[in-house]
C-alpha cells in the first residue's frame, strides 16, 4: 500500500492537510485519491499508520493521523470508545475526576 501511495505522489503531491480538520469529511482536507486510500478496515489503517511512522514517510503518516481524527470529530467519548474498540473500564467516579480535570478541553 505505501508503494502505492508513494507512486501515485510521484506525479501529484500530497495536499497540505489543515489543523485543525474543519469537517469529518477528509475528502474536503485531502482530496478524494487520499480520501478513498485510507478507507480501509480500522486494522489496516493503524498497520498503515505505524508503517508510514517506522518508514518516515511523513505525508503518509500526517494522512493516517488525519483519517483517525477526522473519525473522532464531533463525536462523544462513548461514541469514540465504540468506533474504535475500546472497553470503558473508568468506574463512574475515575470518569467524573478525568472530566473534572480536562474540563477546559471538552
Amino acid at each position: 500500500m505505501i508503494n502505492d501511495w508513494m507512486e501515485y505522489h510521484k506525479k501529484v503531491p500530497p495536499r497540505p492537510i489543515p489543523r485543525p480538520l474543519k469537517s469529518s469529511n477528509l475528502k474536503e482536507a485531502v482530496g478524494q485519491w487520499d480520501a478513498d486510500f485510507v478507507d480501509v478496515e480500522l486494522e489496516v489503517l493503524f498497520d498503515l499508520l505505524l508503517c508510514a511512522n517506522f518508514l518516515g514517510v511523513t505525508p503518509l503518516l500526517e494522512l493516517c493521523c488525519a483519517k483517525v481524527s477526522s473519525m473522532m470529530l464531533g463525536k462523544t467519548p462513548k461514541q469514540i470508545r465504540r468506533t474504535f474498540n475500546i472497553r470503558e473500564d473508568f468506574t463512574p467516579e475515575e470518569e467524573a475526576e478525568v472530566r473534572k480535570e480536562f474540563a477546559e478541553f471538552l
